[in-house]
């Protein structure tokens, strides 16, 4: 009889290994009934815990220290400019939605000329303290004169708050390109701030001084809430909920031994023959535990979602590192991963005649994909055809 250890992946613990061990269990036992299916169940002895009880968290800002972060109640500078990155027009869509009917007497100049004749002059020559967030203002300044919300914005606002809007504008679409160019140094507050200032003066505000009083603060900072805040005030909460996912990677690729040794040990006491059947860090521990020696009876690996190739190209993978080949000693090796799987990797081009890739499609999006396999006929199948 077949014995198959299952070993799963980042995360899990009980009660959701006894509950994914019965569906694969029921998925095997389809395409191959005489096979006999026990858990590695490393999570629990091995995985990671926060050993000292989160004392490495930090504090929200303000929390517990005495001292004021200088906001309101409830209010957060920083939430609103991640607002901005994450949509530049954002404060400028909101004025225009509070524009009504607008007439402009017959003569007059239209409220946006001014702005955008400003903005093309910026477009045109940049603006020197604004230029150091990044090389994308004269870019961003070309497409905000050519943005549908500048009319109804101009119409809802007066200058002074209107050059404001612009210039955080701005100031956002330049830093929002820079993350995403994923530059190495990205501007501070201060240097924001001192930005937005200085394009808010080029766009017709009026000079508010060297200083950076409250004032300025004030005028500076959107009108537009909801992001980063409810993540660094909620931290703990976050953290409990990742860190089993997100440390049991870390610890394991610092201190993966014990991990190792435990399953050499349950392997150890099975009859032969033996499949190693991993998911996702799973399949890591698997692969790496048969690349460090021998394991008398196993004679296939299959590894599901898993990174262990990925790992192995880029020099993390502890027990080989890339271009050595695998060992003699390593069995067979099945690798599935879906395409819609962003942690799952392919490993017949990294061994070829050695493992052996088989591609799956759960029609499900990133991050279900990757816990979909146990659940898909056709992995079980894949399975099923190979099992000793």
């Amino acid at each position: 009889m077949t014995t198959v250890v299952f070993t799963h992946g980042t995360g899990v613990r009980e009660p959701h290994l006894t509950a994914l061990l019965t569906r694969v269990t029921s998925g095997l036992a389809v395409i191959a009934p005489d096979a006999r299916v026990v858990a590695y169940d490393w999570g629990g002895p091995y995985g990671a815990a926060l050993a000292a009880g989160g004392a490495s968290i930090p504090a929200a800002p303000g929390a517990g220290t005495g001292r004021s972060t200088g906001e309101p109640d409830g209010l957060d500078e920083t939430d609103e400019w991640a607002r901005l990155y994450e949509d530049p027009s954002a404060e400028l869509a909101t004025a225009s939605a509070g524009s009504g009917p607008h007439v402009t007497p017959p003569g007059a100049a239209f409220p946006d000329e001014r702005p955008r004749s400003l903005l093309r002059a910026i477009a045109a020559q940049g603006e020197p303290q604004a230029d150091a967030l990044g090389p994308g203002l004269r870019e961003a300044a070309s497409e905000l004169v050519r943005s549908p919300l500048l009319r109804p914005a101009a119409e809802a606002l007066d200058q002074e708050a209107l050059a404001w809007v612009l210039a955080r504008a701005l100031a956002a679409t330049v830093i929002a390109s820079e993350l995403v160019a994923d530059r190495p140094a990205l501007a501070g507050g201060d240097m924001r701030d001192a930005a937005v200032a200085a394009l808010a003066v080029r766009l017709g505000a009026a000079p508010a001084g060297t200083g950076r009083g409250p004032l300025l603060r004030m005028a500076g900072r959107p009108l537009v809430r909801l992001g980063s805040r409810y993540a660094v005030r909620r931290r703990r909460a976050l953290t409990d909920a990742a860190h089993p996912a997100a440390g049991d990677i870390l610890k394991y690729l610092a201190r993966g031994e014990d991990m190792r040794q435990g399953l050499r040990d349950l392997v150890a006491a099975l009859d032969p023959p033996v499949v190693l059947l991993g998911h996702s860090l799973g399949g890591i521990v698997s692969l790496d535990t048969l690349i460090s020696g021998p394991l008398p009876g196993v004679e296939l690996l299959i590894t599901v979602g898993s990174q262990g190739p990925f790992l192995y190209e880029t020099g993390a993978l502890p027990s080989l590192a890339h271009p050595d080949p695998l060992p003699d000693h390593v069995p067979p090796w099945l690798n599935l991963y879906d395409r819609r799987d962003l942690l799952g990797y392919a490993a017949e081009p990294l061994f070829p005649g050695r493992a052996q890739d088989v591609a799956t499609d759960s029609r499900q999006p990133f991050p279900v994909a990757h816990s979909a396999y146990w659940t898909d006929p056709a992995v079980y199948r894949a399975i099923g055809e190979r099992l000793p």
